[in-house]
């Protein structure tokens, strides 16, 4: 499929759409509408023993204007707007930013397309360990946002009955029993 043409039709601080005119193999044209916002990585931070509560893991709530719901999730996020910086530095930053956490040990677990119908942005999930508690720095828009840490049993019953519902953590979660050899279904 080739682009044609593109214009910008809105865009602000934190995400642009696009309409592109398009060309399909066979020679019809088409319109795509394209959400463009920056990468972000989704850090899902986990405990032991070793690091005091046992194991399980720290999630975040916060409320998501889109849904009109507050939303448990694992830390995630992009760069400030003109801040750059390596993958892992941003989720260092994004650990350190939600939950005051940093991690001795970050394993990057893979990588996916956000919602490749309709959206160019990618994810990248990392998974942190040997945490070390430390201060958050919430941005402006974070304010209402409260972290939790629950087992690992209670995690699994969040998600089995809808109270973790966040599309980006569910992925991350099946992204790291892939990279732990467990089946998914």
């Amino acid at each position: 499929m080739e682009q044609v043409e593109t214009r910008v039709v809105y865009a602000n601080p934190w995400i642009s759409v696009r309409e592109d005119l398009v060309r399909r193999e066979d020679g019809t044209t088409g319109v795509y509408g394209v959400v463009d916002k920056p990468d972000f990585c989704i850090v899902l931070p986990r405990t032991t023993p070793a690091d005091g509560p046992g194991h399980g893991w720290w999630l975040v709530q916060q409320y998501r204007y889109p849904v009109r719901a507050r939303r448990w999730e694992f830390p995630q996020g992009t760069w400030p707007s003109g801040a750059t910086g390596s993958l892992e530095d941003l989720a260092r930053a994004e650990l350190a930013e939600e939950t005051g956490l940093r991690a001795q040990r970050l394993t990057p677990l893979g990588s996916f397309d956000l919602a490749a119908g309709m959206a160019s942005q990618r994810g990248h999930a990392w998974l942190a360990e040997d945490l070390t508690a430390g201060e958050q720095r919430l941005e402006e828009t974070e304010a209402d946002l409260v972290t939790r840490w629950v087992s690992r049993e209670e995690l699994d019953a969040m998600v089995g009955d809808g109270r973790v519902v966040d599309a980006v953590t569910l992925a991350a979660l099946t992204l790291l029993a892939a990279h732990e050899g467990r089946r998914t279904p």
